[in-house]
């Protein structure tokens, strides 16, 4: 079972997905409680929603396997996001709405997780790295967008509705003020309501990989998931919506791209 797919493309631009997997192997399925095996805290149709970017020439890094496998935005020793918050641990062992994951005494031990960062964690980000440095190396600059989605309504994370987009870019520190701006432009010509480094302010892989002084630029698009699709199960994908959320996406995407191919030019002299 690979750990992912990846489609190369040729601009400065990596798309990640690290949420939208929904394999789970057999044998670890047979131990999660029927809640978790519904799989709710997948970020749904993300790498759907994201169809234009074979057309932008961006290359995608896009998880196979699910969340509760292994979480892929968590730091490898577990620390958390959000120091004093509620937060899901690398191998979640409860769904955001509180529900056990695993039936009683069958969560994961150490020894488990360790091979799971093995064979799932590791593969992923060594990949990430690679690409990152490849793009910098080519382009002199190297653009991360990390793609997720979550339910517009959260009561363990954050109070009433969340906005439409929610950007984050570790307070400011992954990703250049320049660019940061231009998204805020599109974000509030587009209508749809948007916050910048508000609740979310981009979990691991952002801020693990996000260095401008070095180039290297990080921005995590947290979408809420009511203005694409059905947020109750089965959550189905609803054209309709994502037909008015998608033409905004691909703005945001070709904004950015042609602020890290300026970037880039400027760069290489």
């Amino acid at each position: 079972m690979d750990p992912y797919r990846y489609r190369p493309g040729r601009s400065p631009l990596l798309v990640s997905i690290p949420h939208a997997g929904t394999q789970v192997p057999p044998e670890l399925a047979a131990r999660m409680t029927e809640a978790a095996q519904a799989l709710p805290d997948t970020d749904w149709h993300v790498d759907r929603l994201y169809d234009f970017l074979e057309a932008l020439d961006v290359s995608v890094l896009a998880a196979t396997q699910s969340r509760f496998v292994i979480d892929l935005n968590r730091a490898p020793d577990g620390a958390p996001l959000y120091p004093g918050a509620s937060n899901t641990e690398l191998c979640p062992t409860t769904t955001f709405d509180e529900q056990p994951v695993y039936r009683s005494g069958e969560g994961p031990d150490e020894a488990e997780v360790a091979a799971r960062q093995a064979g799932v964690w590791r593969p992923y980000h060594e990949r990430l790295q690679a690409e990152i440095e490849a793009l910098k190396a080519r382009y002199g600059v190297a653009l991360l967008w990390d793609a997720h989605s979550i339910r517009s309504r959260v009561p363990r994370f954050f109070e009433g509705r969340l906005p439409d987009l929610n950007f984050g870019t570790g307070g400011g520190a992954t990703a250049d003020p320049g660019l940061v701006a231009r998204l805020a432009d599109v974000a509030t010509a587009s209508g749809y309501s948007y916050a910048v480094d508000a609740r979310f302010k981009g979990g691991y892989i952002t801020r693990a990989y996000g260095r401008p002084a070095e180039g290297v630029h990080a921005v995590q698009l947290e979408l809420s998931q009511i203005i694409y699709m059905d947020e109750a199960p089965p959550y189905g994908f609803r054209e309709d919506l994502a037909a008015g959320i998608r033409p905004t996406l691909r703005r945001l995407l070709e904004s950015a791209l042609d602020w890290a191919q300026r970037r880039g030019r400027l760069a290489r002299g």
